[in-house]
């Protein structure tokens, strides 16, 4: 039975679990008898909304996370949403021919919205990053030590770290792409390189940045836990990472006409992960909540 390195005479660790070689969490025993259990996700996002807080009323919660700017997770929240609001104003206008015309909306406006939306998506992702590349070490009821700040981090072996790190390059190639989707002068070779290519590399990045954010909160390959904010927050995530690769998908621009209307299924999936993402955003501020005040 192996113990921890910082104080092991007052704590033992006895259970040890994650999938693959990933440990998202660790049981302690202390001196006192007592047990103490890490879990990754909420480590790295500093939550003290762990299982006692997802037990609160739900009202309660809400109702303290709706101003919280001392708390980083809730600004990566905030963020997220934002973005995700873009996404899908652009996407339902884009849908929406009829009421385009009813605004005088051009086109480059639709495409401006797309750009705009994907700043903060990155903005909210760096957070992500900087989060778990400043977490800390792995002991529970410690505060992190004192040292100098990350700004990327190099920590390939942890879950939480990779899934921020993936997510955040997808998001600069969306940036790429949703930049040159705004140039109206591009061939269809040149709008499958510059816009499609980004757009699918940044949309698989995505999904494996969503899945492993979702196996972070299962502690195993896949779990069923409706139960577990956490859980709730990644498993929609991860739909909406999944929509966005159903969008790429249908993105492809061939050189020739196809015989369906690709882009209207191409925006439509855009949309559905836009929502994905702005739901998972929103529940991200409740996760940040804590049942005991600050």
């Amino acid at each position: 039975m192996a113990a921890t390195n910082h104080h092991a005479a007052a704590r033992e660790l006895i259970e040890s679990v994650g999938p693959w070689r990933f440990t998202t969490r660790r049981t302690f025993r202390l001196q006192d008898g007592s047990h103490a259990v890490w879990r990754s996700r909420q480590h790295r996002k500093r939550l003290t909304a762990s299982a006692p807080a997802e037990r609160a009323p739900p009202g309660l919660l809400v109702l303290r996370s709706l101003w919280m700017p001392w708390h980083m997770s809730w600004w990566i929240g905030v963020v997220f949403a934002v973005g995700s609001s873009l996404f899908m104003l652009g996407s339902a206008l884009s849908l929406s021919p009829g009421l385009v015309r009813s605004l005088s909306v051009d086109t480059d406006a639709i495409n401006a919205i797309f750009f705009a939306g994907s700043v903060p998506f990155t903005t909210a992702a760096y957070l992500q990053l900087f989060q778990a590349a400043n977490a800390g070490g792995l002991s529970p009821r410690e505060p992190p030590a004192s040292r100098q700040v990350v700004l990327l981090g190099w920590r390939p072996r942890d879950i939480g770290w990779l899934s921020c790190a993936l997510q955040f390059a997808g998001t600069l190639l969306f940036n790429l792409n949703t930049f040159d989707a705004m140039r109206s002068d591009l061939s269809w070779v040149q709008r499958d390189l510059e816009i499609w290519i980004p757009d699918f590399a940044g949309s698989v990045l995505f999904l494996l940045s969503g899945y492993l954010a979702l196996a972070e909160t299962c502690h195993a390959y896949w779990a069923w836990k409706p139960g577990s904010l956490s859980w709730w927050v990644t498993f929609i995530n991860l739909f909406g990472c999944a929509a966005f690769m159903g969008s790429a998908l249908f993105a492809f621009v061939p050189p020739r006409p196809a015989s369906f209307d690709a882009a209207t299924i191409s925006l439509a999936f855009t949309l559905l992960g836009a929502l994905g993402f702005l739901i998972g955003s929103l529940l991200m501020l409740p996760e940040t909540a804590s049942p005991a005040k600050a």
